[in-house]
């Protein structure tokens, strides 16, 4: 099974508290997404978005915008409870989250979490690889939440499988 983390930017006036609406959002098929990515306004993370989780919240103990990046929000229920909620990141925290990923090092990042992500691939071969792929999901992630963060929106966040 295939399942994709989808961050999707939303001006304020538009969000909608529906689930129903929400899951609208996330119907799209791949030309309309790829689109929408390329102008920053929709980002996709596969499977492993739990390890780009733990890359940024490996970086700092507590609540904060690096603990928002990837699965924080405020969950909304889906209504099929074996579905996964939607998350919603407002607005002022979309651009704490963009504050952040602008000044985070990567290096640091990488650095920190390095040995943890790295276990699953048995070391040190598959850390080139790794490592750019790690980079060039923050480098996404930097630009959708600078973007989304210039133009004032908020960002819905749902799991599709």
């Amino acid at each position: 099974m295939s399942m994709y983390f989808h961050f999707r930017a939303i001006p304020p006036a538009a969000l909608r508290n529906s689930p129903a609406w929400l899951e609208k959002l996330f119907e799209d098929d791949w030309d309309v997404v790829r689109g929408r990515i390329g102008r920053h306004r929709e980002e996709v993370l596969d499977g492993g978005y739990l390890d780009q989780e733990h890359l940024y919240a490996d970086d700092l103990t507590g609540e904060g915008p690096h603990t928002q990046v990837v699965t924080g929000g405020r969950p909304i229920a889906h209504p099929d409870p074996s579905s996964p909620p939607f998350l919603l990141l407002t607005a002022a925290q979309t651009n704490r989250v963009a504050d952040y990923l602008a000044t985070a090092d990567f290096e640091d990042l990488w650095r920190n979490a390095r040995a943890d992500l790295l276990k699953p691939y048995n070391g040190q071969d598959a850390e080139p690889e790794l490592r750019g792929a790690f980079a060039a999901a923050h480098r996404d992630l930097t630009a959708f939440y600078g973007q989304t963060a210039q133009y004032g929106d908020a960002v819905v966040k749902w799991l599709v499988l």
